[in-house]
């Protein structure tokens, strides 16, 4: 920082020691606005970083999410790229706001949406989506923890398998396959198999551990181990699923979807993610919906039956779990 802009970041940090703090925001946001003016980005972001710290640091989330969110508006107009620096001023920020402050979702959804405009991932930088995903998770936010792991780093995955057996800890013993689906068909959903698998091995390694008389069977091939659990047998065919991606055969994950097919058909909402995990890894086409009135013009015009076939589906997802997983 400049010296000017050093005065300028102490005078106000002094408003908020005194406990004016809708005073320095608002001065904050008159000084910052003149250097905006200027286009003297670099001075306008100092101002801002340094008195919002000082605001969280002193409780006041409100008004330093106000001058977080601007701080992000000023990325946007300088065209700042996310590098170590840019983005670890937001994060410095983000890991002191409290749980508790209504205005942090906001902030999380500022800079997400900056970094996926002005960076190489168009669902954010997963590196802010690990950091706000493992704040949520230590937090006991699952839901909100999920949104931002699934397309976090590779560190995303150990955070979420945790989190996942934490909450599955607070529920019966026969529920496991279901907190552990929450990680792995995501994953698959996104295309990271290598999560995936990771989220299995830590997930069932834990079930392992934490339950001596759980009758477990190791079963090791040329590539993968896999656990079996006679008790837990969509726990099974999750961790057969992993394995049969990397065979990429459509016969068996057909005939993983036969032998299961009384037990995901217990479970709502399983069926859609495995549609799309059968045309991402499998080739397997959704079969199209008959409609009788289109079949019988088509063959009265000689044209195709209804519309272009299905597209197959990207492994991109930025919102909540696929819709059963909840």
């Amino acid at each position: 920082m400049s010296s000017k802009v050093d005065r300028i970041v102490a005078r106000l940090q002094e408003k908020i020691t005194d406990g004016d703090y809708y005073e320095a925001q608002q001065q904050t946001r008159v000084a910052a606005s003149r250097y905006i003016k200027q286009k003297n980005w670099d001075s306008a972001i100092d101002i801002l970083h340094n008195v919002a710290q000082s605001l969280l640091k002193a409780q006041q989330g409100g008004s330093a999410s106000d001058l977080c969110i601007m701080m992000v508006d000023v990325y946007k107009q300088a065209e700042t790229k996310p590098d170590a620096t840019s983005k670890g001023r937001l994060l410095t920020c983000l890991r002191l706001f409290q749980a508790a402050e209504p205005t942090r979702k906001k902030f999380i959804q500022e800079m997400m949406g900056w970094s996926a405009k002005f960076g190489e991932y168009p669902a954010g930088d997963p590196d802010l989506h690990h950091v706000a995903g493992s704040i949520y998770a230590e937090e006991h936010e699952p839901y909100e923890a999920e949104r931002h792991l699934v397309i976090g780093t590779k560190d995303s995955a150990e955070v979420l398998a945790k989190m996942e057996y934490t909450w599955y800890k607070e529920s019966d013993a026969h529920t496991a396959p279901h907190y552990a689906a929450r990680g792995i068909l995501p994953y698959l959903l996104v295309g990271n198999v290598r999560a995936a698998n990771t989220t299995y091995r830590l997930f069932t390694s834990s079930l392992s551990s934490d339950n001596a008389g759980l009758n477990v069977q190791d079963v090791s091939t040329a590539s993968s181990d896999i656990r079996i659990f006679p008790s837990l047998p969509l726990l099974n065919f999750l961790g057969l699923l992993l394995l049969a991606i990397q065979r990429g055969s459509p016969e068996v994950f057909r005939g993983l979807l036969s032998k299961y097919a009384t037990q995901i058909n217990e479970v709502d909402g399983w069926a859609e993610p495995l549609e799309m995990i059968g045309q991402m890894y499998f080739g397997i086409q959704k079969p199209r919906q008959s409609n009788p009135l289109m079949d019988m013009m088509s063959g009265l015009f000689g044209g195709g039956a209804g519309g272009a076939p299905p597209q197959r589906r990207q492994g991109i997802r930025d919102g909540p779990a696929p819709a059963g997983l909840d």
